[in-house]
């Protein structure tokens, strides 16, 4: 009896820390936060206003506009906080939440598309676009993932790669459709601001649904921590309870995006906070959680304000990333001992056992790169016949021709099949390094942190040379990689906690480069030209450069094969053979770092090479690393090529970006990929 009172004075206390601290903190946050602005407002102007409002101009500032943003701050935060641990409970993921599974950008591709094609429909149903985008991304995101048998990195993973593609898609319409998208760069990266009470009325009711729901069924949810056999024996309908919480989640994440576009990290903080507080049953951690989760945005959306004056207006979706980002690498450390069996961590996807010999493989795999680059060299906006660009090339031609072909064309051309043989052999070796065939430069954060140093030196030297492009890359991918391997040394580079904690580097990456676009004032189209990945206009500067970088580093990739080979069965059976696990793990990601480094530098942030060309590889010749190294290569080169001549002459006289012509032909194969693996489990 005395053990029972005192855990229930235990929760009692834990209870008064979580929700009287918590209250707390929300009404000191609100307050520093209507008097942080443009104008200088005291708290004591903001009491007056709010108790005995006056026909005054700081007053209609702070009940009109000021206020507002901190309401819809604090319904945002806990309408995704409450999401985040619906969505934790219903797939059993401690990583599970809006962000990670490609809710949001679920939801924000919808209602740009909406706004680019039906623009009627997105004003008057933005909701229902919202939620039908949150569904679309959770489906494929958990049934990608293997469904309630996913671990917990394949389903952070699939999320990831369900954001990636639709993020890719999303870019390419703000691209094309620049005019109708105006406006929308800065609300896709999580902007509170209000200017009346409009959003909070649109919001307030739907969010409150979504949580009195969750609330109601909190006892049901706390049958679904148990096993599955478990709750069906003490009569628990665990498919129905399980529907009730993930449309929950959805409906409180689609009217979130609706309002104030996609912010992330709220659904992983919050929950985790209460969780590590000790409140673990769902009648505690669902309002402990929402009250959280509007302090984190009330906190992030502070931060955005008190750096207005010398930083620039920040989203608060870029501040939830930096406040988010450490937050994700802690768990990954902390929760590392997650399984890291075959399961998680195979590289087996499957081998169609095809007898055509590699020779033949590489043979006609060159044949149609070489096609494949002659024939970009007739496209564009100006035809040139076939028989005029073999006269040039053989140093005929005529002079209008020689000069589109090898001035512009050529160096194009070759800097597309450069670049993508780079990032093919860099997504090799990543795969190879951390034995998982969902790694690539994007997923472990060198792509964003080649992007964000390549981006911080135009941004802060917009005179500078153009060596310190790719200088700049190389530091930011070095530092990005550095980071992930420094945070995952003292768990032994678990493949697990190392992805984990690149997915979160990567996040932050990302973050600081949308800070740095809107900082530089760059226009929502060029950006996310450069952001995406493009091949336009890029000329024999940064042909060579590749060029020089490919002759170095490819060959180390192809020398190191034997040894990534071993990485495949395992530590235990590598070290058994005498491998030297660490510094080969280690080897083949600098090789990989080096090599996609230079690619950004040159092309931008390219994403999908990396993990399509190896993939489709090893389908062919299973695990050989030697012989994929050069057939992937091949075949990178021949997918960006062929990306860069599709984006130049679909639309003439617009340009796609090769990065999302990349992202629309990988995604089918992407989603095979998934559903081929899942099913092999």
């Amino acid at each position: 009896m005395k053990s029972k009172t005192n855990r229930f004075a235990y929760i009692e206390w834990k209870s008064l820390l979580v929700f009287g601290g918590g209250l707390l903190a929300l009404c000191l946050l609100l307050f520093l936060n209507l008097t942080q602005g443009e104008a200088n407002i005291t708290v004591h102007t903001v009491i007056q206003a709010l108790i005995s409002p006056q026909d005054t101009p700081d007053h209609h500032m702070v009940r009109g506009l000021r206020m507002p943003r901190a309401v819809i701050g604090m319904l945002a935060g806990a309408a995704l906080a409450v999401a985040g641990a619906l969505l934790q409970t219903v797939t059993r993921n401690p990583l599970a939440s809006a962000s990670t599974l490609g809710l949001n950008a679920g939801a924000y591709f919808i209602i740009v598309l909406a706004a680019v094609y039906f623009p009627a429909l997105k004003s008057d149903y933005s909701l229902l676009l919202a939620l039908l985008g949150a569904c679309g991304a959770a489906f494929m995101a958990y049934f990608m993932s293997g469904g309630r048998k996913s671990s917990p990195l394949r389903m952070a993973l699939a999320g990831m790669i369900v954001t990636l593609v639709l993020s890719a898609f999303t870019s390419g319409l703000q691209i094309m459709y620049e005019n109708e998208t105006n406006g929308l760069f800065m609300w896709g990266s999580g902007a509170l601001g209000q200017n009346d009470w409009q959003g909070v009325q649109y919001a307030l009711p739907w969010v409150c649904i979504g949580l009195v729901v969750a609330f109601l069924f909190s006892q049901k949810l706390d049958m679904l921590a148990l096993n599955e056999e478990t709750a069906v024996s003490l009569g628990e309908n665990v498919n129905m309870v399980r529907m009730v919480a993930l449309i929950s989640a959805i409906l409180l994440a689609g009217v979130t995006v609706s309002v104030v576009g996609p912010i992330g990290f709220i659904g992983l903080i919050a929950p985790h906070l209460v969780r590590l507080i000790g409140l673990q049953r769902h009648r505690l951690l669902i309002p402990g959680s929402a009250l959280w989760g509007a302090v984190v945005l009330l906190s992030a959306d502070l931060v955005a304000k008190m750096f207005r004056s010398t930083l620039g207006e920040l989203p608060a979706g870029s501040v939830t990333a930096l406040l988010g980002a450490p937050w994700l690498i802690w768990l990954a450390i902390r929760g590392s001992r997650m399984k890291s069996s075959a399961e998680s961590s195979s590289m087996s996807v499957g081998y169609v056992g095809t007898k055509i010999p590699y020779p033949i493989l590489v043979i006609v795999s060159s044949i149609a790169l070489v096609f494949l680059l002659l024939y970009g060299l007739t496209a564009g906006a100006l035809r040139i016949p076939f028989t005029e660009v073999i006269a040039v090339l053989t140093g005929q031609g005529e002079e209008m021709a020689r000069n589109v072909i090898l001035n512009l064309r050529l160096p194009r051309i070759l800097v597309a099949a450069l670049a993508g043989a780079s990032l093919a052999v860099a997504g090799s070796m990543m795969q190879g390094a951390v034995r998982n065939p969902l790694a690539d430069p994007s997923v472990v954060g060198v792509t964003s942190g080649a992007g964000m140093g390549a981006l911080l030196v135009l941004t802060i030297w917009p005179s500078a040379p153009g060596t310190w492009v790719p200088v700049g890359a190389i530091i930011g991918a070095l530092l990005s990689a550095g980071s992930v391997y420094a945070f995952a040394w003292k768990k032994g580079l678990n493949p697990v906690v190392l992805i984990l904690i690149g997915i979160a580097v990567s996040a932050l990456g990302s973050a600081v480069i949308q800070f740095l676009v809107i900082k530089s004032q760059l226009g929502a189209a060029p950006a996310l030209t450069w952001l995406a990945g493009s091949t336009y206009s890029r000329g024999w500067k940064e042909c060579i450069q590749l060029l020089i970088t490919t002759a170095i580093l490819l060959p180390s990739a192809w020398l190191l094969g034997r040894r990534v080979d071993l990485l495949a069965f395992g530590d235990h059976v590598s070290l058994g053979l005498g491998l030297k696990l660490q510094k080969t793990r280690l080897l083949s990601a600098i090789i990989g770092v080096l090599v996609a480094a230079i690619a950004v530098a040159s092309v931008g942030t390219v994403s999908f090479i990396g993990l399509l060309a190896p993939h489709a590889v090893r389908l062919f010749l299973g695990q050989h690393h030697q012989k994929s190294v050069v057939l992937s290569a091949i075949l990178g080169a021949i997918l960006l090529t062929g990306a860069d001549i599709i984006g130049k002459t679909i639309l003439i006289p617009k340009e796609i970006p090769s990065g999302i012509v990349v992202a629309i032909i990988g995604a089918p194969y992407l989603l095979f990929l998934m559903y081929r693996s899942t099913v092999r489990k």
